[in-house]
């Protein structure tokens, strides 16, 4: 394992546990690449084959499978850099000059062969997740101005056709609904313009073949960015498939000044030859191990269906006090504590305790909820300012706006410019002096309307979410026990980008338990459980207007960080003795649903079962959900996933209780039927020899 070259060849592998990627310099110069699958030990294998032109018409430039394609040259194909120097040239001509290796870090070096332009390709091997990390770094060693009019982060070469290409689409209110789309001739692209996230599409691409959660190739890349982003797939005249993801060039433009650098974003990327299931499992392990905040996340209880913006003192604290009593350990209040804001039109930008709501501030409620042995959250929007407020009368040059047009408002307000330097300390000092002046734990970070009105620099999208990750990595440095959470108008902002700055994601303002159901596991082939905040609310649901039993709703969200949004002041007895029941038993298997691996069990029933499955160690639970009854009422059989063949396993259904061994679940699995609407069961099980 490890970086590996083959000097006579000058091919590079990088050598994980399962899987091998190469690539090598060829007889032109071009960083061509040359493998990406199945590991093969031995790197002395690897030759770089010479190419020849179709035609005139058909290149090499065209042909040449390039790790970084550049614009310029004979090449009219998808690239990755477009640059413009100050004689108007604008095309990039590279050079190989050498490779450094620094622990599990490659590095091709690349020059521009005139101007003094440095491309550094770099690869980041996660060995033990079959991982590898891309990203590219460009610096500009003349006296004059590089004009960066494209760079994406890197692009995959994948040898079949005919793929599957799998994304999300939808809207607010339906963010994850997984689709899949043959890729043939033609592209497929994927964008966000939005500048905050987008619920339409997310930066990753999943391109497989003949596969199923357990068998067949499948080729996966996610970008860490927020904010614009494209990708591209295209199915190529020469063979094989392409694949690029990046900073979207859409109104993008970098002006790279005399002796600056610029990284991009990085891919996570990776191959599996046993299905989805091991893609999500290599990137929820990266995940949870090198990217997200260590311990178990509390059980959250948020004031917003309860009360809206009609927040006062004495009612939240009875909200703490029932919250306490069915088991939350955090207490979080959501909008209208602040300013004058009584709607969405009032408010935003003005970030002081409202005295009315709150008379002796906010301490009262804070000592009462910390008194009860509660942690205490609270929700903000510092990106956005209304019309209405005195941060906006004071600083109406603060936002994204031209002089001579009227600034779009949405959702009744305009979006800050963050970018400026006072507007970043501004936003900076207002949370700094929250956490400072307040025992809060949680922060509940919420972005409601994209941007407009980008004024002049057009890398402003890009420079936008980069500041509120500075403002937030800052933040988490001086007041490192502070959980942050990214919502953006639900779940717009769920990226590899933002995880890791930001401890969990607001998975949707869809809180339909069965609408979730197929949310979360849209999510779950990307994204690591651990960070999935899930609620359980009111019915009728304010969305789909649909009744779901209670227990229904709290198996759904406990399917990810627990969290409760009901008024709980309005729960009968059973309500709050249910809530404890259910709310403690999360409490005794969340370490398994917040770090063990997870799996979406396949099932053939008529009835339509969902089925999902954790383990930890020893320790696992099956989640089964029959949302609706159809004729026949059959039930259906569930084989276990991931057990020990010759080891003896308990399950526990319900009062009964069943030892086989791993082999034995694994094959012929178990009978479970549920009946009615809406039913819902938790089995668990451990290993016992």
């Amino acid at each position: 394992m490890g970086i590996k070259l083959n000097k006579i060849e000058n091919v590079f592998a990088l050598q994980s546990k399962n899987n091998t990627y190469a690539f090598g310099v060829d007889d032109m110069g071009l960083i061509r690449h040359l493998y990406w699958g199945s590991k093969i030990e031995d790197v002395e294998e690897f030759e770089m084959p010479k190419l020849f032109e179709v035609s005139t018409n058909d290149p090499v430039f065209e042909i040449t499978k390039e790790e970084f394609p550049v614009y310029g040259s004979l090449r009219y194909k998808e690239h990755c850099l477009k640059a413009t120097f100050n004689d108007v040239c604008r095309e990039v001509v590279y050079k190989y000059v050498g490779y450094e290796v620094k622990d599990n870090e490659l590095i091709i070096k690349l020059e521009d062969k005139h101007y003094d332009f440095n491309i550094d390709l770099h690869y980041i091997l996660h060995e033990e997740y079959d991982l590898i990390e891309r990203f590219v770094t460009v610096k500009n060693n003349t006296n004059d101005v590089i004009k960066i009019e494209k760079i994406h982060s890197g692009q995959f070469h994948i040898p079949h056709e005919d793929l599957i290409f799998s994304n999300v689409h939808g809207h607010w209110g339906a963010e994850q609904q997984k689709f899949n789309q043959k890729v043939s001739y033609g592209k497929i692209v994927i964008e966000n313009r939005r500048g905050i996230s987008t619920h339409n599409h997310n930066p990753y691409f999943i391109l497989s073949t003949n596969a199923t959660e357990t068998t067949g190739e499948v080729y996966f890349g996610a970008l860490r960015l927020s904010g614009n982003f494209s990708g591209v797939i295209e199915q190529t005249q020469y063979g094989g498939t392409l694949a690029q993801l990046g900073i979207n060039s859409h109104d993008f433009l970098l002006n790279l000044k005399p002796n600056e650098e610029f990284t991009t974003p990085s891919i996570i990327a990776g191959y599996s030859n046993s299905g989805f299931e091991t893609m999500s499992n290599n990137l929820h392990n990266f995940a949870k191990d090198n990217i997200l905040r260590k311990g178990l996340r509390p059980v959250l209880y948020n004031s917003w269906e309860a009360t809206e913006f009609k927040v006062n003192c004495n009612e939240q604290i009875k909200l703490a006090e029932k919250a306490k009593e069915i088991g939350a350990e955090l207490f979080v209040v959501d909008d209208g504590w602040f300013g004058q804001r009584d709607s969405i039109n009032n408010g935003l930008g003005d970030w002081y305790v409202n005295s009315e709501k709150f008379p002796e501030g906010l301490n009262p409620l804070i000592d009462k909820v910390k008194s009860m042995d509660m942690l205490f959250g609270i929700w903000i929007e510092p990106e956005m300012v209304n019309p209405a407020s005195q941060l906006y009368k004071d600083h109406p040059d603060w936002i994204y706006h031209f002089d001579t047009r009227e600034s779009d408002t949405s959702r009744g307000q305009y979006v800050l410019d963050v970018t400026k330097k006072e507007v970043k300390d501004f936003i900076y000092n207002m949370i700094d002096d929250l956490l400072t002046n307040y025992d809060i734990d949680y922060i509940k970070w919420d972005a409601n309307r994209p941007i407009s009105q980008t004024n002049v620099e057009k890398d402003l999208w890009y420079k936008h979410i980069m500041t509120i990750y500075d403002i937030v990595k800052t933040l988490k440095v001086k007041h490192p026990n502070v959980l942050f959470e990214a919502c953006a108008s639900g779940g717009g902002r769920i990226d590899y980008g933002i995880l890791g700055i930001f401890d969990d994601f607001w998975t949707s303002d869809n809180t339909d338990a069965y609408d979730r159901l197929f949310i979360q596991e849209s999510y779950s082939y990307i994204y690591p459980i651990k960070a999935m905040r899930a609620w359980v609310t009111d019915c009728p649901n304010f969305l789909s207007q649909r009744i779901i039993p209670m227990k229904f709703r709290y198996h759904s969200a406990m399917m990810g960080t627990l969290g409760i949004g009901c008024n709980i002041l309005k729960f009968n007895d059973d309500d709050v003795q249910l809530s404890k029941e259910l709310i403690s038993e999360y409490k005794d298997i969340r370490h398994i649903v917040q770090e063990g691996d997870f799996y979406r069990l396949e099932n053939k029933s008529k009835n339509r079962y969902n089925t999902y499955q954790y383990i930890k160690d020893d320790e696992g639970l099956v989640f089964v959900f029959l949302p609706q009854s159809e004729i026949g009422h059959r039930g259906v059989n569930i084989k276990l996933r991931h057990l020990e063949k010759n080891s003896k396993y308990l399950l526990k259904i319900k009062d009964q209780e069943i030892s086989k061994t791993g082999e034995y679940f694994m094959n012929c699995g178990i009978d479970v039927r549920l009946s009615g609407d809406y039913d819902s069961m938790i089995i668990k099980f451990n290993k016992i020899k």
